[in-house]
């Protein structure tokens, strides 16, 4: 019997990745499984989602600003919309089951199938639960969860520890440091920072590595910068004519760049902290300070307590982020610590776990509706 499941969310890659990994382990356990993406209109998850495979379709949506009150004030009418979208596309592909991986189209989508009694499951990817999962959580099927603690946002007989499931390729990379290095044209001798700002990019961090590349290069550095494309020109410029330094818009193969790293700056999105426990690099965490109930503190926070990583506040970035990353570079035995520290925390095979929990849940309803 083919059972057919709608995953909801996205907006960013963290979101957008994990369903992915989700839906592909569905796909390998039960070949049948139909999946169905719901996303925003003009998300990337619209690009990402078909280019994984999968078919997608988007709501008319758009989330709460918090930097500008006044352009919500269509936020009521948009809400309705998509809710009469979502009743749509519950009509025509008929969901046995809901998944919810964050982002904002996820709430209407995992609200109407709890209205109309569907199973619904949601991940929640970061140690800080976002309000909306929150809502959801009270009637969810089971709450996925990356973290410990979080009995505190939903109720604890339906959570389930999973961590969050990590991209195949670099979950199992098996790429060589120098073989990595000379895909991005670099020494192989030389020590190797990877900067990491997300798929949208990271206005801070981006904009001390421009002003500091030369001296990060000038101390026997050579970086591997990923701006994202609102900073993609500027970056361009900043490396121009200078061959310790690769930059891009986007890494394609982003196992090629752990690989290839002695250490990584990045932000501290719940996909960025388990990528890094995966592959046990150590790293300068710059939290995005405005994203949803300051997660990003949080997660980073995790990780600096423990000391597998180094937190550097957003606002602190300019005059400290260089700095840091030259010393930390040139302090092996400190990178060894962190790696070390940062490794066990990582939670592998989150994505099976899930999808066997997902179908171990609709294989009891399947049996209990076949005995009544």
């Amino acid at each position: 019997m083919s059972r057919r499941i709608i995953i909801a969310g996205g907006g960013t890659g963290g979101h957008i990745f994990p369903a992915i990994a989700i839906a592909n382990a569905l796909k390998e356990m039960e070949e049948d499984t139909e999946i169905l993406f719901v996303g925003a209109q003009g998300k990337m998850e619209m690009e990402k989602v078909p280019q994984a495979g999968f078919r997608i379709v988007g709501l008319d949506i758009a989330g709460f600003n918090r930097s500008s009150l006044i352009r919500n004030i269509g936020l009521p009418i948009k809400l309705v919309k998509s809710f009469l979208q979502v009743r749509r596309i519950f009509k025509d592909f008929r969901p046995d089951a809901v998944i919810g991986v964050g982002g904002y189209s996820s709430y209407p989508v995992l609200r109407y199938a709890q209205f109309s009694g569907l199973m619904t499951f949601i991940h929640e990817s970061n140690s800080f639960a976002g309000r909306s999962n929150i809502l959801l959580g009270r009637k969810a099927t089971r709450i996925f969860v990356a973290t410990e603690g979080m009995g505190k946002f939903f109720p604890a007989d339906r959570i389930e520890l999973t961590g969050n499931p990590v991209r195949k390729s670099i979950e199992e990379s098996g790429v060589e440091r120098s073989e990595a290095i000379r895909s991005f044209r670099l020494d192989p001798d030389a020590t190797t920072v990877l900067v990491v700002g997300g798929s949208l990019g990271a206005k801070s961090i981006n904009e001390a590595i421009r002003k500091g590349v030369d001296e990060i290069t000038r101390s026997g550095l050579q970086l591997i910068w990923q701006t994202g494309k609102p900073f993609a020109e500027e970056g361009s410029k900043a490396a121009e004519g200078n061959d310790r330094v690769w930059t891009d818009a986007f890494i394609t193969r982003m196992d090629n760049a752990y690989a290839a790293a002695d250490l990584v700056v990045s932000r501290a999105g719940a996909m960025s902290i388990a990528e890094l426990c995966i592959v046990g690099k150590p790293a300068i965490l710059v939290p995005f300070p405005h994203a949803a109930e300051d997660h990003q503190t949080f997660n980073a926070r995790s990780l600096s307590e423990r000391d597998a990583g180094i937190l550097i506040p957003d606002q602190a970035a300019a005059a400290q982020l260089v700095p840091t990353v030259i010393a930390l570079a040139k302090d092996v035995k400190k990178r060894k610590e962190l790696g070390d520290h940062i490794r066990p925390l990582a939670i592998r095979h989150a994505d099976k776990k899930i999808a066997s929990s997902i179908l171990e849940y609709l294989n009891k309803n399947i049996k209990r509706n076949i005995r009544s």
